[in-house]
């Protein structure tokens, strides 16, 4: 006799959503609530819930809530459908399907996945140690490479090991290989000598290697073992073109959802869980060397496992697409190894200017609050209070606003419905009085020195200079991003003290290549708006022109901004803004902030549409754009980016609506971006092979940065421009995009010396 199956389904709380429906009727189950009554957010005290789990053999986790109540685990993204503790099935909740599309095809696989669990088809994997294991002696690993090394797959996975996330802060424990599915190792680096490295170059030089983030595992192995890769594919960049969705790429999310291994690291994650409470460690402060080998050995030699079969099944899905096969091997494999040479070469900094800096922003803090003081209004809501006014606490400075100081709320409120007091807030109160625009620059001066200035100094290497990290696949507009020790692209652009710092050793100077309007120009070129087009080969002030077109404006371009800066402003907020998709109330608020004086919605919608009478093209291809987007769901950059729009289906209008400015916003911002990088690429390849000294050590949003020998800074301009402004497909005859050129010793160019001096 068949053992009857037992499932039971828990959710959040009572709704409308037909699981039934939803798991088309293939099995029965109990149905639970965490709470029994509806509620938002899911407090301790709110669930009520009674349920056996003894009693049942599957248990279905609808939502984030549920999983998290009977699980250690948080994501459900991560982990819906996806077998937890032999027993419990986590699942999003079917109910987004009407408002986020994109979420279907998440939702088929983990509900095929729970039918298999359910059914009997899918069991979970054991894991063994017969075939991942470790290897902690020379003669052991001298055989497995030398297997390796005659195995018919012309490929192999790579995977690092280490005690730090770059390569002078620690050192490689040991790596992981494999060379076939369902098979893997780990090799101690201290069984790595001589003999053997000479073995492990001779695999990697005749097979091709996989890693996963092959820009880390590459400039560890090339820094401590000076490995050679001839020849190298990354899963990560795979999957980045195959889903182009950020936090979706890590190792384990897609162990989790495309091989039987699953959640493989979870006797690893119990390990350090308890190993930091027995030592009153914290996690930050956890390091890898102090997991021991019996643990580590199963885990890392899983990496590459998971790894390895990555591969094959991307590898056979990208190809599927030769557009994105070109992108991935024309930009993104170039991309990674020139970015992987340009976070090596470090960004430069003084430190003694550091120092002089960070004293200099505490004492400019210090000062805007003690002018803070000097309001009576400040003074008299301590007293009221009965404490002193903290500027960062959001609860007192509300009530100081509002209360005290009696200015009328802007009507925008936080999430838990209280008025807002963020940024925009206080930009537009500091119109009306002196107090709002204390606290933003108490508030920026602050984040400066605790961010950027006090942080900087104990993580620079000797040679003073920071490595930090910028990432290819992080965005979805393709734009390059910046992570790790510092962000370079959120480096404050109004204040020159963080810049200041950023400065050549002697003899050198700091050299910056800025493209100028280069979205507006891809836009131009791709749209083919002569009016547009003839804007950009008539030269001269750029945004003069545009207002001058505009506003039918009876002078010349260069008097433009001397006698039309209102017009000139305006027209600029429109070329940007229509960019991004704004509408008529964002481009009125941009021109009345940037301006300081009040430029209202319908004077907006006014500029709008004199702008697309004098450049009707770009609207037609827009319009487009737009139509194309709606119904099919993807675009296409020029250079094969994909950006899939799912969300363009949505029954919210919204939604749908900010899925059209965000497809429109990739054709500009993608393929800029890809000229500026495929720019850099070339540059770095042609110092390599021309041996020069200039490095090039950062890419801030439309910029590239180098350090370059005074007497290379003429030549490497050249070329440089030559390399950006090269005919690759996006061109307005005889006139490339713009790119301007900025020299000095330090990032500020001057700007930190005349403030500060």
């Amino acid at each position: 006799m068949t053992k009857e199956i037992k499932v039971a389904l828990i959710d959040k709380a009572p709704n409308r959503t037909d699981y039934v429906r939803h798991f088309n009727n293939e099995f029965e189950f109990d149905h639970y609530h965490l709470c029994s009554t509806e509620t938002k957010k899911v407090l301790k005290r709110d669930v009520d819930i009674e349920i056996d789990l003894d009693a049942y053999d599957w248990i279905i986790l609808v939502g984030s809530e549920a999983l998290q109540n009977f699980t250690s685990e948080r994501s459900i993204t991560e982990h819906s459908g996806r077998l937890i503790d032999d027993k419990f099935l986590p699942v999003i909740n079917p109910a987004m399907l009407a408002f986020k599309p994109e979420a279907r095809r998440s939702w088929e696989e983990s509900l095929k996945n729970i039918l298999g669990y359910i059914s009997g088809e899918l069991t979970p994997v054991d894991i063994s140690t017969d075939t991942f294991y470790g290897i902690d002696n020379k003669e052991e690993a001298i055989v497995w490479i030398k297997e390796a090394l005659d195995a018919p797959t012309g490929y192999i996975a790579c995977d690092t090991e280490t005690t730090g996330l770059y390569p002078r802060d620690g050192h490689i424990l040991g790596l992981s290989l494999a060379y076939c599915r369902d098979h893997a190792v780990y090799i101690l680096t201290d069984v790595v000598d001589e003999e053997v490295e000479i073995l492990l170059q001779k695999l990697f030089t005749k097979k091709i290697t996989i890693f996963h983030n092959a820009k880390f595992d590459l400039a560890m192995l090339e820094y401590h073992f000076n490995f050679e890769f001839p020849r190298i594919e990354d899963t990560m960049l795979m999957h980045y073109m195959l889903n182009e969705n950020p936090g979706t790429h890590g190792l384990k999310q897609l162990a989790l959802k495309h091989t039987k291994y699953g959640n493989y690291e979870r006797e690893l994650t119990d390990f350090i869980t308890g190993y930091c409470k027995r030592n009153g460690v914290l996690k930050a402060q956890f390091t890898w060397d102090m997991v021991p080998f019996d643990i580590m050995q199963v885990y890392a030699a899983m990496d590459a496992a998971v790894t390895f079969e990555l591969y094959e099944l991307m590898d056979e899905a990208l190809h599927k697409n030769l557009r994105l096969v070109k992108v991935y091997r024309d930009i993104l494999i170039p991309g990674m190894l020139f970015l992987k040479d340009c976070q090596d070469a470090g960004v430069p900094f003084d430190r003694k200017r550091l120092e002089i800096a960070q004293n200099l922003m505490e004492k400019e803090v210090q000062e805007a609050i003690d002018r803070l003081y000097e309001f009576p209004e400040v003074k008299t809501f301590e007293i009221a209070q009965g404490k002193e006014f903290n500027p960062n606490s959001t609860v007192q400075l509300r009530s100081l606003l509002f209360d005290s100081i009696g200015l009328t709320p802007t009507g925008k409120l936080t999430g838990t419905g209280q008025n807002s007091t963020d940024a925009e807030v206080l930009n537009q109160l500091a119109l009306e009085h002196a107090v709002p625009q204390l606290i933003l620059d108490i508030r920026q001066k602050s984040k400066i020195k605790n961010t950027y200035l006090d942080k900087i100094i104990p993580q620079l290497d000797r040679d003073s200079r920071l490595r930090t990290n910028f990432n290819l696949h992080s965005t979805t507009s393709g734009r390059l991003s910046s992570s790790g020790k510092l962000n370079m692209q959120q480096i404050p652009r109004d204040n020159p003290i963080v810049k200041g710092c950023i400065r050549a050793k002697e003899g050198n100077k700091i050299v910056a290549m800025d493209l100028t309007t280069a979205e507006v120009y891809v836009a131009a070129a791709l749209s083919g708006d002569k009016n547009l087009c003839d804007v950009f080969k008539s030269g001269g002030n750029f945004h003069s022109s545009i207002a001058k077109l505009v506003f039918r404006l009876a002078c010349e371009v260069e008097e433009v901004g001397d006698l039309y800066p209102f017009e000139r402003q305006a027209a600029k907020a429109v070329t940007f803004g229509i960019m991004y998709g704004a509408g008529p109330h964002k481009i009125s608020q941009q021109v009345t902030k940037d301006s300081g004086a009040e430029f209202t919605v319908q004077e907006a919608k006014g500029v709008i549409t004199q702008y697309f009478n004098q450049f009707n093209r770009l609207r037609n291809w827009l319009d487009e754009q737009k139509e194309f987007i709606e119904a099919n769901a993807f675009l296409y950059s020029t250079f094969g980016r994909k950006r899939r729009l799912e969300n363009v289906k949505s029954d919210d209008k919204g939604i749908s609506a900010h899925e059209v400015r965000s497809g429109i916003n990739f054709l500009v911002q993608s393929v800029a971006s890809d000229i500026n990088l495929l720019g850099a690429i070339d540059m770095n390849n042609y110092i390599k092979e021309h041996g020069l000294k200039s490095k090039i050590f950062a890419l801030v949003h439309d910029s590239i940065l180098a350090e370059c020998p005074e007497h290379e800074i003429e030549a490497y301009s050249i070329k440089l421009k030559e390399l950006i402004q090269k005919d690759r497909g996006i061109y307005i005859n005889g006139t490339p995009v713009g790119c301007d050129f900025e020299v000095g010793d330090d990032y500020s160019f001057g700007k930190f010396e005349k403030m500060y001096a």
